[in-house]
């Protein structure tokens, strides 16, 4: 018990006689806390939303005005063979007019129509929406590069009523790129100063190290103040991000989310939860720490 006591009152000593680089290393931890407290929602909802739209992304092969049904059923079924395909569906003539006129604000448009201009046609889901082009390919008969003999006589050509589904797939997905990198470079900055924070602890009590390895103290007993300043370092950002982090979301996210702000609507309506985010990012303030001193005495303290 003595020994531990010893330990932490090293830790406080040092963290007190630097106090300007521990405030420092105390401030980027909150901060990094902070700003990954607001980019884990985003890109959890960000995540949501490109499996979201990954789910509606299909293919669509327009069958011919004459075609029978045993053709069509026969047609389902040999797509349905195509490797990647999750299901095939069978849109009417009928049904594409209701869905084309949901979708339009000028309903007269449709309503003026003498008949009915849209083909039927087999709706194609694939497992992985990436495998789309692919099975197009492979039903229109173009996959080795010919000149295209489609799977049936019944199906006409393949078309795509999504562009923009697409766009926002393609947005999302370079989204969580650009946040993952930044949640990256934070991390690795926190890293970096706390290491700092510690090696200049390291510095200034080099002559006490050197006294301890002369009297026979254990690698572990010189380490341990200087790792238990990391964990004091990340649990008062931890703590301090947590509160800023609280006040924001009583005062700002849910008031805002509310009302509809798309950011404000990304926190408000993330994946994870608020508490299981709090013990996340207090566990990775922590941890991050930690590592921090950790990496840092090995290369700096030789002992």
């Amino acid at each position: 018990m003595s020994r531990v006591l010893f330990f932490f009152s090293e830790a406080f000593r040092a963290l007190r006689r630097n106090g300007a680089p521990t405030l420092a290393a105390v401030i980027t931890t909150v901060v990094t806390v902070v700003l990954l407290g607001v980019l884990i929602p985003v890109f959890s909802f960000a995540q949501a939303k490109s499996d979201e739209v990954q789910g509606q992304l299909n293919v669509q092969f327009a069958l011919y005005d004459d075609a029978t049904n045993a053709e069509i059923a026969q047609a389902k079924e040999k797509i349905e063979a195509v490797p990647g395909v999750e299901s095939v569906t069978f849109i009417s003539k009928q049904e594409a007019l209701r869905t084309l006129k949901s979708e339009l604000q000028d309903k007269s448009i449709v309503e003026e129509l003498h008949t009915n201009p849209l083909p039927a046609s087999l709706q194609v889901k694939a497992v992985d929406a990436s495998d789309l082009p692919q099975i197009e390919r492979e039903v229109m008969g173009t996959a080795s590069g010919g000149t295209g003999n489609p799977l049936s006589s019944a199906i006409s050509n393949p078309f795509s009523r999504q562009q923009s589904t697409h766009q926002i797939a393609k947005v999302t997905s370079a989204l969580k790129i650009v946040l993952t990198v930044i949640m990256a470079l934070l991390v690795v900055a926190s890293l970096m100063l706390i290491g700092n924070t510690i090696r200049l602890s390291i510095f200034t009590r080099r002559r006490e190290v050197e006294v301890m390895r002369l009297v026979g103290a254990t690698r572990w007993f010189i380490r341990w103040p200087f790792l238990i300043e990391g964990v004091v370092v990340g649990f008062l950002g931890g703590l301090v991000a947590i509160i800023i982090l609280w006040i924001g979301k009583v005062t700002i996210v849910d008031p805002l989310g509310d009302n509809g702000n798309a950011f404000a609507s990304a926190q408000h309506n993330s994946t994870i939860a608020f508490p299981a985010l709090i013990a996340i990012l207090f566990g990775a303030a922590i941890l991050v720490s930690t590592i921090g001193s950790g990496v840092t005495l090995r290369r700096f303290l030789r002992v």
